[in-house]
């Protein structure tokens, strides 16, 4: 017995000395190319006999500060370990998996020894040391809500730890449209000076006042028309609720806490009228006119733009009053603030996808020092605006400041009844405890990428829509982690199964398509004509689009946006091709691209539609078809006079460029969450704060009703934030 144990001893000595043999490669460089998120990824490999040497990305598009974070922190790793045994980059999968399979195909070129271990083989690591530190406040989530926490209690004195999931910071906010909603009194008429065509902002500085829409009239004197009486439910237990037919809407009544509201938003509109009536009768175009708008109708719309009934019709959900009231007046404080950070803007109100009115707020990002050598960096957009401006001011307020990206948070820490920070864990295995003095905010965002969450909780679309093969425009990262954690806590939850679809979604992967729809046409793929008001509520244009598009590529409610060379939208770029995504098509060549793109639809059919629309526009008129609340121009071309309008004698569609994109609807917000305070604490299945615990962004609920309007979730985030961080810096001085 001893000689058999001595035998297997040496032949497991024997066996475990044995050396793995090296790999080894055709020493050369190879391109090859693979598909990645938004398009194809070129890369060039190169090999020695025995290794890799060297990885370029010779073209890409992925999205600036979420995929093209990859490369940097990828390819490093892949050379260091001469393999592909590395972990993919949180927020990013796609294109890590991309990067990754590119580096495979050109191994298999070289022809790896040993394919297997070298799309396994990682580099030895040391164990990690656990991070532990006490921070006042820790906030989870580096999005808009994240940051605009963090900077705020910086602004407040408080020491901060962000702690984000992703590789990056950002979250959806982003890749997220940018705007946000909220009316600026010096760019609208005002009671107080009727002719005034500037007005001065916040700033000093005067600016001219933003023009009216074709269609704001109408909504207002429908608004006027609103019956006083309480809402009338059981009529929509035997009639179809139209959500976004406020004519027929208005017919019966309001909810009793939104009364106020219609009644002060009435004696606004009144005045408004009375200024604008005599106008019109003199031919006056209503696109000449100033803009109405005010706080009452931004509050009243975000009432009637997310009341909404179940499928079953057995609940009725609106935006809580409280929170819509806070977010508008709240709103107003913005512009300062960004603007004391370096953010600069757009100063007009402009309309979004979705927002109902022209009060959207358009970044066009920052310019700031964000290394503290004296000199300001400019910083694009969204990540000038909504992420490099809070991250810096947080950073450098206080030199104990941290953000720690790569690390998802797993658990919040509960001693004596109260929330006292957060276990979490980075990407490389390290364990982290954040312990907070003051209290933790939640800002983790919400679930749209968990499409069996969002199917499970199902309250309002047809299941025959909402299916698992649905894209979504979120990060992938969007799961609904900090629902799971708070709830482990006792957090309590509300309005869950009211999630948002964007009708704005390429086909391909979901990405949001940005693009202003005020100058664009939707168009069926069935008939070639339009069948919605583009500038409906975003649930009401897509379920219309399952109604009117096709099942293409597995993804239905397939659609044609065709846009002209005109936008509203400063960030947006036309008459150019984005391969997959964007066709530049003269109307002689969209046959050919309606057949390529396999779309089943006449491409005269589709011009005629479009000539019904821009003769239409220029008169100043809604469509007779289908009409358009707000339209900014026209599809073709036209002179336009020095007032605006256009010589409809110049008119000409055959020389035009056009702007064409096949879109669906996808995930993209979930009006549900924790149940919150108007001071941001989390609240427990019977209404009383959990000590210690915040939230903001859209990881809470009960805030948008049933539909999100557009830009109003960025202006939440931000307010959201704010307020967050003043509660948890007077909850824990006090």
């Amino acid at each position: 017995m001893k000689r058999l144990l001595l035998l297997f001893a040496v032949l497991f000595l024997v066996c475990g000395c044995r050396q793995v043999p090296p790999l080894t490669f055709q020493a050369g460089t190879y391109e090859v190319t693979t598909p990645g998120h938004n398009g194809d990824i070129r890369l060039s490999v190169s090999f020695s006999d025995s290794c890799i040497t060297d990885i370029k990305v010779l073209d890409q598009r992925e999205t600036p500060n979420v995929g093209d974070v990859v490369f940097d922190r990828l390819i490093p790793q892949i050379i260091q370990a001469n393999g592909l045994g590395v972990d993919a980059v949180s927020g990013a999968s796609v294109t890590s998996r991309a990067l990754l399979d590119g580096v495979m195909a050109a191994a298999e070129q070289a022809k790896v020894s040993d394919p297997q271990r070298f799309r396994t083989q990682a580099a030895s690591q040391k164990k990690a040391k656990a991070v532990e530190g006490t921070w006042d406040v820790v906030v989870v989530g580096a999005g808009g809500a994240g940051l605009a926490a963090a900077a705020e209690a910086a602004q407040l004195g408080n020491s901060v730890l962000v702690i984000e999931k992703n590789a990056e910071m950002g979250g959806n906010t982003l890749v997220s449209g940018g705007i946000f909603q909220c009316v600026m009194p010096y760019l609208v008429w005002e009671p107080a000076r009727p002719e005034a065509t500037e007005g001065v902002g916040y700033d000093g500085v005067s600016y001219p006042k933003t023009k009216s829409g074709p269609g704001c009239i109408n909504e207002l004197e429908t608004i006027l028309r609103w019956e006083e009486k309480p809402f009338d439910e059981a009529y929509y237990t035997t009639h179809a609720f139209e959500p976004g037919d406020i004519a027929e809407l208005a017919r019966h009544g309001v909810h009793s806490e939104y009364l106020p509201v219609l009644q002060d938003l009435k004696k606004e509109i009144t005045d408004y009228m009375a200024w604008a009536r005599p106008k019109l009768a003199r031919g006056v175009l209503e696109t000449d006119l100033a803009l109405f708008s005010t706080q009452n109708l931004h509050i009243f719309q975000t009432y009637y733009g997310g009341l909404r009934q179940s499928a079953d019709k057995t609940e009725w959900v609106y935006s809580d009053l409280r929170m819509a009231r806070q977010i508008v007046e709240k709103g107003q404080e913005l512009k300062p603030w960004l603007s004391a950070m370096g953010v600069s803007f757009l100063e007009r109100q402009i309309i979004i996808v979705g927002a109902l009115w022209f009060r959207g707020n358009k970044m066009l990002g920052a310019d700031i020092d964000t290394d503290g050598d004296g000199i300001t960096e400019h910083y694009d957009g969204n990540l000038g605006a909504y992420i490099m401006a809070p991250y810096t001011t947080f950073i450098r307020a206080n030199k104990g400041n941290r953000l720690m990206t790569s690390t998802a948070a797993r658990d919040l820490i509960v001693r004596g009844g109260r929330v006292r920070g957060v276990k979490a864990l980075m990407d490389d295995g390290t364990p982290v405890t954040a312990f907070a003095r003051k209290g933790v905010i939640v800002a983790t965002g919400g679930y749209a990428a968990n499409i069996r969450k969002v199917m499970e909780t199902n309250r309002f679309w047809d299941s025959q829509y909402l299916t698992a093969g649905m894209a979504t425009t979120n990060p992938a990262s969007q799961q609904g982690d900090g629902l799971d954690m708070a709830q482990r806590v006792g957090a309590a939850l509300t309005g869950m199964g009211w999630t948002q679809l964007m009708p704005l979604s390429y086909i391909d992967n979901g990405k949001l398509a940005f693009g202003s729809v005020s100058d664009a046409v939707f168009i069926s793929p069935r008939n070639g004509r339009r069948f919605v008001d583009e500038s409906q509520e975003r649930d009401v244009l897509s379920v219309k689009m399952f109604e009117n598009g096709i099942q293409l590529q597995g993804k239905q409610g397939v659609y044609l946006y065709i846009g002209g060379e005109e936008t509203t939208e400063p960030n947006e770029v036309r008459s150019i091709d984005i391969p997959g995504k964007q066709y530049a098509r003269t109307p002689a060549q969209l046959p050919e691209l309606l057949e390529t793109l396999q779309v089943p639809v006449s491409a005269e059919a589709v011009l005629q539609a479009i000539r019904e629309y821009d003769q239409a526009i220029m008169a100043g008129r809604e469509p007779a078809d289908v009409g358009k609340r707000y339209a900014t121009s026209i599809i073709g071309r036209a002179h336009r006079r020095a007032d605006g309008t256009y010589d409809m004698s110049t008119y000409s569609l055959d020389d035009a460029v056009l702007t064409v994109r096949v879109l669906a609807p996808a995930t993209h917000h979930t009006m549900g969450g924790l149940l919150v305070d108007e001071s941001r604490h989390v609240l427990n299945k019977h209404g009383k704060p959990i000590p210690g615990l915040y939230a903001a962004g859209e990881v809470t609920g009960g805030i948008h009703g049933g539909n999100r309007l557009g830009g109003n979730a960025l202006t939440e985030i931000l307010v959201s934030g704010r307020i967050a961080a003043a509660s948890v810096t007077h909850d824990g001085t006090n």
